[in-house]
């Protein structure tokens, strides 16, 4: 027969474990990335079941997770950091390239949304040369790019006094490649608006705009086609005919461009 004694020191003993088990039981102090089988417990699973449990990333796909899981390893997504300047073009007096980046703050854990694109490239092109002489027109095609990339140009001299707003010239859009349409990264993305038998205006101003001339605005040209490419992306090419040049480009705004 079984003393009191006895029945008192089970019950201490029961109680001790079961505290214990309230302490470490469950994730607490037990989140791990990946797929860490010795990242685990036992203890009550999402299932109900009573049984060994995990505390790592992969348990979501598994669903041996932990039934504290979502509170005690909560989602962390990737932060990065705000976009650099964009950098100078890698080439001088040519249609080239420019660069931004940014940089990861904090890693993604336990299932967050991952790190997004860390390098962003455009088109660009630059007018003075590495000795800081101007670049000439060449007789080259009209190089074209968007409408937003002339709203970071300079409107005065280094004196303040405003710059030649230029011109406008209208041209119908002939012909225009395949890969004008296929382009998806962000700063690309205008290119789509190209679309033969439209017509398209191109602004001439600062600092493309030399002698009162764009390269390839078919000002002085005989040609009845002229052609075009796309800065950033030069398999996005084509031909084009000049209509006429006017004070300011009057074309829906997707349909205005930029000489470079």
């Amino acid at each position: 027969m079984v003393s009191f004694l006895e029945v008192v020191y089970w019950v201490t003993v029961l109680c001790c474990l079961g505290q214990k088990h309230l302490v470490t039981g469950g994730c607490s102090g037990k989140c791990c990335r990946g797929r860490n089988m010795g990242c685990s417990t036992t203890d009550w699973r999402m299932d109900r079941a009573f049984a060994k449990c995990y505390c790592d990333e992969d348990c979501i796909k598994t669903k041996d997770c932990c039934f504290d899981y979502f509170t005690e390893c909560p989602a962390q997504d990737c932060a990065a950091s705000a976009w650099s300047v964009w950098s100078g073009c890698a080439k001088p007096c040519q249609p080239s390239v420019r660069v931004r980046v940014r940089q990861v703050e904090q890693q993604p854990g336990n299932g967050g949304d991952p790190c997004p694109s860390l390098e962003e490239r455009a088109g660009c092109r630059e007018y003075r040369d590495h000795r800081g002489s101007q670049c000439g027109l060449s007789s080259g095609p009209a190089f074209i790019t968007s409408l937003e990339f002339g709203k970071g140009r300079p409107k005065h001299d280094s004196y303040g006094n405003p710059l030649d707003p230029g011109f406008c010239m209208e041209f119908k859009m002939e012909s225009r490649t395949a890969h004008c349409t296929v382009e998806n990264r962000p700063h690309t993305l205008w290119m789509r608006y190209i679309t033969e038998g439209f017509k398209v205006c191109v602004a001439c101003e600062p600092p493309a705009l030399q002698n009162r001339s764009c390269q390839g605005d078919g000002q002085e040209s005989k040609e009845a086609v002229l052609q075009w490419q796309a800065v950033g992306n030069p398999l996005c090419r084509g031909t084009w005919k000049k209509v006429q040049k006017t004070p300011q480009c009057t074309c829906p705004t997707q349909h205005i461009f930029i000489f470079t």
